[in-house]
């Protein structure tokens, strides 16, 4: 037996915490019928559906690492008909991947695309503290005030923010600064730079939980290694 939501996440649809959202909604049913309990315990002879269609667990896990190109959203649709980050890789597999945490719209570099739902998991939840490093371009020099201030944390309106590092990038201008979080805050790197009147003219992300886009070019995708694999489940 296994929980509805974790069910839903192996099916490829989305991460288990997005599932657990997906059946509160009554967008699962089970045997006809809306479940809206994500505990419910999945019965070997239960029939499940999402949105009116039947899905199974995929058994055959697959792991793509893209170097996102800016202008593609991070969503498996966009009612708006907007490019998405599917559109990439829609070809390279036959089973059911979704991104792992979202990159915005002008946002570039590396995005996870798995039907992995407990890797996902653990990538994503804040208690990981799975390391991310971004490479930003500003719109003007950073006073190294403001890169103080930044080092030693403040307070945006939804709470405390503390980077694990952050500095001017070596050989580069002034405007050009790698920063390294763990946090998981909606758009934090922009908001980050935004509260000390500074805007984000290139956002690139070079590293996510071990990961690096070495040799991968922009708006191509690629399998994991095993060794990759084997890091991110044991070590991340």
């Amino acid at each position: 037996m296994m929980r509805l939501n974790k069910y839903v996440a192996h099916s490829g649809i989305c991460s288990r915490r997005k599932a657990a959202d997906l059946v509160k909604a009554g967008e699962v049913s089970v045997n006809g019928e809306v479940e809206i309990n994500p505990a419910y315990e999945v019965q070997d002879e239960d029939v499940i559906s999402y949105q009116g269609k039947v899905i199974e667990i995929e058994k055959n896990k697959v792991y793509l690492l893209l170097n996102k190109p800016k202008n593609y959203v991070t969503t498996l649709s966009d009612e708006r008909d907007r490019k998405t980050v599917m559109d990439l890789v829609k070809n390279k597999v036959k089973e059911r991947i979704y991104p792992v945490g979202r990159l915005d719209r002008m946002t570039t570099g590396l995005l996870l695309l798995t039907n992995d739902g407990d890797l996902a998991k653990k990538l994503t939840h804040p208690s990981h503290g799975v390391k991310k490093i971004y490479q930003v371009i500003l719109d003007k020099e950073l006073d190294q005030i403001d890169l103080e201030k930044i080092r030693e944390g403040f307070d945006l309106e939804d709470g405390a923010v503390q980077v694990d590092a952050v500095d001017y990038v070596k050989g580069e201008p002034r405007n050009t600064i790698g920063i390294e979080i763990h946090m998981g805050k909606n758009r934090i790197v922009r908001r980050i730079f935004d509260h000390f009147d500074y805007r984000v003219i290139k956002l690139d992300r070079m590293y996510f939980g071990g990961l690096t886009k070495k040799d991968l070019p922009r708006g191509f995708s690629r399998p994991l290694t095993e060794k990759e694999l084997i890091m991110l489940r044991h070590f991340t």
